[in-house]
């Protein structure tokens, strides 16, 4: 069910912008753009605890894992326009590892908000520090904003990175680097 305030709210919009806001192209647009914002922030209503369900798993591995190219929608809390891409995450375990699609899951969650991709890639990177209680934790994001190329500058072909290395991974350059090389193979 769609919540009517929303729908009141792009309605109202629709009746600013479009000379004709009850033309057959708009007559659903409302209740469509309504369920769209509530899907692009359905971050904001997800449980971490509830999406990690606990799938932390006792392990003896301590070498780096590294799930990359994950691919997030999410919008510039600027302008409400879209940015997307893809991050990288890499942790090294401490006795325990956290379940492979719990990484995506939480990268969903957090890209799932209202966001500017610098903190995106600092909320991810604590998460998964924290869910994993590891000894460090490397988290890229590549991605292109549609508030840089549909409007202002209109930059096609920019896209900006973002990182946040915390534990084991700011400390040691060897570790930083084998992030780096392995994400790019």
């Amino acid at each position: 069910m769609t919540n009517p305030d929303l729908e009141s709210i792009f309605r109202a919009l629709l009746e600013k912008i479009d000379p004709d806001p009850t033309r057959e192209g708009l007559k659903n647009t409302p209740r469509r753009a309504a369920q769209a914002i509530e899907y692009l922030t359905s971050g904001y209503k997800n449980d971490l605890d509830k999406l990690i369900n606990s799938a932390i798993f006792s392990s003896d591995i301590n070498e780096m894992v590294i799930v990359k190219n994950i691919e997030f929608y999410s919008l510039c809390e600027h302008h409400l326009l879209p940015f997307f891409g893809k991050c990288h995450v890499a942790y090294l375990p401490q006795g325990k590892v956290l379940g492979l699609s719990k990484i995506a899951r939480i990268v969903e969650l957090f890209s799932r908000r209202l966001q500017i991709q610098e903190q995106l890639t600092v909320q991810i990177a604590n998460c998964v520090r924290s869910a994993a209680h590891t000894t460090g934790v490397g988290v890229i994001i590549e991605a292109q904003h549609m508030c840089m190329m549909m409007r202002g500058v209109e930059k096609q072909n920019s896209a900006m990175k973002t990182s946040v290395m915390l534990g084991e991974f700011q400390a040691d350059p060897k570790t930083r680097n084998e992030f780096l090389t392995l994400i790019h193979q």
